[in-house]
């Protein structure tokens, strides 16, 4: 089978033997499609010769189910996975156990760091384990497309972000105003996941096509507000100055984005305007099958924004995504 890996900082597609369940207990999932993650262009980036073996690019994983020895029940489903269920997954899950699941930090377990899938979502077939069924794979909705279920992983990462902020969708957030820095495809889903959380919801970004794109979401930028809570999408270390610029006194920023350059948050504006700046990396199971439901429902809209590439353009789109000419790759394999 065609799979993608990094040789010499370098995607190259590769010849592997497809997997097999053998002794293992799990799923071989033929794959449709996978999106293209801002975290996979960071892997890449920062990929040496001596780790790049062991990095899994690929998990905005759709496909169907083609071999299972288990009988499981997943996170949301009532009936077994079976050969032929058209999926998504996630391809981290925590222990529930250690201090970090307890504490509410799932994405900081041992076990979610160590687990994925194999060999890499840019393959044409992958293993998901047991706990994998049991907790990340859901069944696609008959209302989406392959595309738009591929975004079953990137959007329970916002509506993570949007939790760990205080959020809850189940009460009026009214009284919140709530600014997403950076517009690009992960910007947009958080801006409206946010207004499913009935928040005010106000986005800004340096390139003008996006700041005017959001617009057809209802989501435009007042530069005269200070807002309560704003959530970093943005990649640009300028992006902290204009956050520290717009925050409102006793307000929160969450950040949910690496920056490349050193940036810091200066102490000074913590600590006179009692800001909280905290992190949200990954999602744990409950806001993947929260996911599910608010893109079942029409909540979050991603038609259109994904680009579709074969598999051996793959390159071309990380390069495409590097220079924003796109706002999301989907890589059909």
């Amino acid at each position: 089978m065609k799979s993608a890996i990094l040789k010499n900082g370098e995607i190259q597609i590769t010849e592997k033997e497809i997997p097999v369940l053998k002794d293992k207990k799990g799923a071989i999932i033929k794959v449709f499609g996978c999106g293209l993650c801002g975290s996979d262009i960071v892997k890449i980036n920062h990929s040496t010769k001596e780790n790049e073996d062991k990095i899994v690019l690929g998990h905005e994983i759709v496909g169907e189910i083609v071999d299972i020895n288990v009988d499981v029940v997943g996170n949301m489903e009532t009936n077994p996975f079976r050969k032929g269920d058209i999926i998504a997954m996630g391809h981290h899950y925590p222990c529930f156990k250690c201090k970090f699941c307890t504490h509410g930090n799932h994405s900081m377990c041992k076990t979610f760091k160590s687990s994925n899938i194999y060999p890499s979502g840019f393959s044409e077939f992958i293993y998901a384990d047991e706990n994998h069924l049991l907790n990340t794979v859901f069944k696609k909705p008959e209302n989406l497309s392959y595309e738009e279920f591929s975004f079953l992983e990137p959007l329970s990462c916002c509506i993570r972000a949007i939790r760990r902020s205080g959020l809850d969708e189940n009460k009026d957030n009214g009284s919140y105003n709530a600014l997403v820095i950076g517009l690009g495809s992960i910007g947009i889903l958080m801006a409206q996941a946010l207004k499913a959380f009935n928040t005010n919801v106000f986005g800004f970004d340096i390139n003008e096509k996006r700041q005017k794109f959001v617009e057809k979401y209802g989501v435009v930028f007042d530069k005269n507000i200070k807002y309560d809570i704003i959530f970093m999408t943005s990649g640009s270390g300028k992006a902290l100055d204009t956050a520290l610029d717009l925050i409102e006194n006793g307000g929160k920023i969450v950040v949910f984005s690496s920056v490349s350059t050193p940036a810091a948050y200066q102490n000074d504006d913590i600590y006179y305007k009692e800001l909280t700046v905290m992190g949200s990396y990954s999602p744990a199971p409950v806001d993947l099958s929260h996911s599910k439901k608010m893109l079942q429902d029409k909540k979050v809209d991603v038609s259109g924004l994904s680009s579709v590439y074969p598999l051996d353009k793959l390159d071309e789109a990380i390069i495409d995504t590097k220079q924003g000419k796109i706002l999301k790759a989907y890589i059909k394999i």
